[in-house]
Parts: structure tokens; C-alpha cells; sequence
């Protein structure tokens, strides 16, 4: 009984902590998207407007090509990129050249610098090395004649959404790789050695053998890796401030707009419970993909 006692004790504090930093500003921004709740004027809170902020939500026209970058350029193009980058360097890292070398675990060192990098200053470092003025790359680009003048990558609209991705990208593929890497070493040796007395090549081991096995942690790292894209704000905000003009907003950088440049509170609260709406879906396909793959390995 008095262990059951000292139990709960330890449990209160993590109880509160559940309801004053997730229950409460959930319920509390739930209750702000159904009101006209206006920043400038917080001292008067807001009135009640039903679902006036959601039907503005879905007709406003700049809506639509916010969620089309969200979902499309920000998460299907930069998860599907990460992913198969991730793929091909660690097929790359388990390859017998590497190992003959014994290069794997230098490039594997390499591989933690993008990762342990925050994303702040990884930020800042790849907006010099894409600056069309001070920017080693235009620096190439003009040097070899590649180009008659300098490229402004995250101003132009014809190459910003493949600079952001290529800046995300460069931070977080690090994680997939090395997860992708771990998998590979796991596909047991007996199975890779009665494929080769059957005659099958390097690349038939990979696509019948190694893949397949790889599945459960792709499905893993698609959906992980679509958890921190979605809502992604920092990459977004820092690189190009959502612009030029309003061409690369995304939801998470709609959000702050409307809130704090705006000031229309209640509008972001909703557009903010979408966002949570679609990423609890994901939670939830993520949750049942982990609860089968744990049962199996059980039973």
C-alpha cells in the first residue's frame, strides 16, 4: 500500500505537467480558433464566431498554396528526397569496397557533423554558400562559365524550394541514413551466403534480399521523417522568411504571419488545429505500425 502511495506522489507532478504544457494550451487554443481573438487587442478577448475561421480558412485562395507547399514541396518532395539519399549512402557505407578500406567508420564520423550542426546555424552557413554575391557556389558557377550571372538560390523562384530542401536535407540525413545503416547490418549472413551458392549478384541481394528486409524501417523513417517536416518552421523562416513574397509560406510559417504580423489570433488557432488535426492522423498510422511490428517480434 505504500508503495502504491510513494508511486502516485512520483506521478502528480508529471500529472500537472501534462495539463498545464499540453492539455491546457490545446484546450485553450481550441477554444481561441472558434473566437475573432485579436492580438492587438488581448485585453478584450474575443467574441464568439462559431466556425467563421475555419470557413475562411479553407476559401481564402492563399490557403490553398500554402497547404500545396506544405504537403507537396516541403513534405512529399524533401521526405521522398531524404529518403532515397538516405538509402543510396547507406547501401554506399555497408559496400565491401568501403569496408575493404576500413572507410566506413570515417564516413560514418562525417556523417554526425550535419547532424550535431544546429539548425540555426546550418542555416546561416548555407545561405552564405548559396549567396549570389560572397557564395562558393556562384563563385563555380562563374569561374567554369556555367553561368553568365550570379544566382540568387534563395530568391529566385525557379531554385528556392530546391535550396530549402537541400539545406533540410543536408541537416537531418544524417538519422536516416544511419538508421537505414543499422537495418543493412542486420539481414543475417546466412541468407546473404546461400543467395550467393544460388548465383545471385550484388544488386539482386540488394533488390530481393536487403531491401525487402529494410521495409519496416523505411515505412519508420518516412513517417518520423514527415512528423519533423510538416510543421517545419525554422528551415523555412530562416532561409528565405517565407518569401520572396509569399511564394515558399507553409503552414507553420502561416501560423506566426497571421498571429504576430497580422494579429488575427483566432484565425491562427485554427489553422493551427488543422496542422495538429493531420499530424495526430500520422501519430496514429505511426503508433499501429509500431504496435503490429512489436507483436510480431513478440509472437
Amino acid at each position: 500500500m505504500k508503495d502504491n502511495k510513494f508511486v502516485f506522489y512520483l506521478l502528480v507532478p508529471t500529472f500537472f505537467f501534462i495539463i498545464f504544457f499540453y492539455i491546457y494550451p490545446t484546450v485553450y487554443n481550441i477554444f481561441n480558433s472558434f473566437t475573432d481573438l485579436n492580438l492587438f487587442k488581448l485585453r478584450k478577448g474575443g467574441n464568439w464566431v462559431g466556425l467563421d475561421n475555419y470557413i475562411d480558412l479553407v476559401t481564402d485562395p492563399e490557403f490553398a498554396r500554402v497547404f500545396f507547399n506544405t504537403t507537396f514541396w516541403l513534405t512529399l518532395v524533401g521526405v521522398f528526397v531524404r529518403i532515397t539519399f538516405g538509402l543510396l549512402l547507406a547501401f554506399l557505407l555497408n559496400s565491401d569496397t568501403l569496408k575493404k578500406y576500413r572507410l566506413t567508420n570515417i564516413f560514418q564520423l562525417l556523417l554526425l557533423i550535419p547532424w550535431a550542426t544546429p539548425s540555426i546555424v546550418a542555416v546561416v552557413v548555407w545561405r552564405m554558400i548559396l549567396d549570389p554575391q560572397v557564395g562558393i557556389i556562384n563563385k563555380i558557377i562563374l569561374e567554369y562559365g556555367l553561368g553568365k550571372e550570379p544566382i540568387a538560390f534563395l530568391a529566385d523562384t525557379s531554385f528556392v524550394w530546391p535550396s530549402i530542401i537541400t539545406i533540410i536535407t543536408w541537416n537531418t540525413l544524417p538519422l536516416v541514413t544511419l538508421t537505414f545503416l543499422a537495418s543493412l547490418k542486420s539481414v543475417p549472413a546466412e541468407i546473404l551466403d546461400a543467395a550467393r551458392v544460388d548465383g545471385a549478384n550484388k544488386l539482386q541481394q540488394a533488390f530481393y534480399i536487403k531491401l525487402p528486409h529494410m521495409v519496416p524501417s523505411i515505412i519508420i523513417m518516412v513517417l518520423m521523417s514527415t512528423f519533423w517536416t510538416f510543421n517545419n518552421f525554422v528551415f523555412v523562416w530562416l532561409s528565405t522568411g517565407a518569401g520572396p513574397g509569399t511564394f515558399t509560406n507553409v503552414m507553420a510559417t502561416e501560423v506566426y504571419l497571421k498571429a504576430f504580423v497580422d494579429g488575427r489570433m483566432g484565425y491562427s488557432s485554427a489553422l493551427g488545429i488543422v496542422m495538429a488535426t493531420i499530424m495526430t492522423l500520422f501519430g496514429i498510422i505511426y503508433l499501429r505500425l509500431i504496435i503490429k511490428r512489436n507483436l510480431k517480434e513478440i509472437f
